[in-house]
């Protein structure tokens, strides 16, 4: 009898050239390329990248923008849709529905070939947004802002949601948010889509799936968490005691620790220089100082009892971007999704490759 790992930890479940992960270094590459160099490309780039597993040439970077940028708008049909679902506090519900109704507004829906699934991942990119922008104006009582095809694909984003064009800045910020979380191995909701793309289902059931996993508070979730911890601490000199208190019951902090990162997630890293900059624009701290206080307490409270630091990790430093961006907590986890998705559809290109439908066996007892 086999011995079964709780979680598939370290269990390698396929190959890959898409991404790759050390742990122990605190390395992370997508298409061999480190994040920290990423960080210096646009989204667009990095999702043609993604997608065609090639850096794009500038013909081929201008040629994938305007595809994008011509499909990021939504029929009146989708944003009935969005305004009837228009309830509870959790926007990806709005979002995932809005998936589900696009899927079957598409004329090329039933048609499986290579462009056509090409096409379709493009207006999954380009739409995302628009949705999640489109779900922020009508929560709020507001009508949705249509796309300017002139801004950047963050930049964009920023302007659907508010109403006017972002600083360089913060353009930046969430252009380089959509970046470090477009792509992360076989994490949850990418292991989820592949299953279902291994079933030789359409791409966008493969999304949806991918959205349904993002949701739990364990995964993509757990920026809303840590949007809401920080929130409750409110002021820094309530960090400390938070974190003593949390530990002292044997509770969860949110933001740290990672299955996979054994070192700080590199992620986290550039994300807490994002959001120190951005502090900085604004000449506000107080998000920035709660944050690193309760980074500061952790380490400490950890290298004291446990031996063994412990680190942020992505969803730490972005909930604090996401605070300065003005991104209310109920829209964080749909924000992921908008740079997830590009991932998510490179997997399913991978899978339909050289597919073999995932089916793992259980230990009966």
């Amino acid at each position: 009898m086999q011995d079964t790992k709780k979680g598939l930890e370290d269990v390698l479940a396929l190959d890959t050239s898409i991404c790759s992960i050390d742990g122990r270094q605190g390395i992370l590459k997508y298409r061999g390329i480190e994040v920290e160099q990423l960080g210096q490309m646009s989204y667009d780039a990095v999702s043609y990248l993604l997608i065609h597993g090639k850096v794009p040439d500038q013909r081929e970077l201008d040629s994938y923008s305007k595809k994008l940028r011509s499909e990021r708008y939504i029929n009146s049909d989708i944003l009935n849709v969005l305004n009837v679902c228009n309830y509870g506090s959790e926007a990806l519900d709005s979002l995932r529905t809005a998936v589900c109704c696009s899927a079957h507004m598409d004329t090329e829906k039933d048609d499986s070939s290579m462009e056509a699934n090409m096409s379709k991942s493009i207006r999954l990119v380009a739409k995302f947004p628009t949705l999640v922008a489109s779900v922020h104006r009508y929560k709020t009582g507001q009508l949705p802002i249509a796309p300017d095809e002139n801004l950047s694909h963050g930049a964009n984003f920023l302007y659907m949601l508010k109403g006017k064009v972002p600083t360089e800045l913060e353009a930046d910020a969430i252009e380089k948010d959509f970046i470090l979380s477009a792509e992360h191995e076989l994490n949850p909701s990418t292991f989820s889509l592949r299953i279902t793309a291994s079933t030789m289902a359409d791409i966008y059931s493969a999304v949806i799936t991918g959205l349904c996993t993002l949701k739990g508070p364990l995964h993509g979730g757990a920026r809303k968490g840590v949007m809401n911890m920080l929130d409750e601490v409110s002021h820094p000199e309530n960090a400390e005691k938070y974190v003593l208190d949390k530990l002292s019951h044997r509770q969860k902090v949110m933001g740290f620790g990672h299955r996979v990162y054994k070192t700080c997630d590199p992620r986290a890293k550039l994300f807490k220089d994002i959001a120190r900059r951005l502090a900085d624009e604004q000449g506000d701290s107080h998000w920035y100082d709660v944050a690193e206080t309760l980074e500061h307490t952790m380490y400490r409270e950890f290298m004291a009892t446990k031996g063994k630091p412990i680190f942020p990790n992505v969803d730490f430093y972005s909930a604090v971007v996401y605070k300065y961006l003005d991104i209310p907590p109920e829209l964080a986890t749909s924000v992921f999704a908008t740079g997830r998705v590009s991932g998510w559809v490179s997997h399913y290109f991978e899978q339909y490759a050289n597919n073999r439908v995932i089916r793992p066996r259980a230990n009966y007892i």
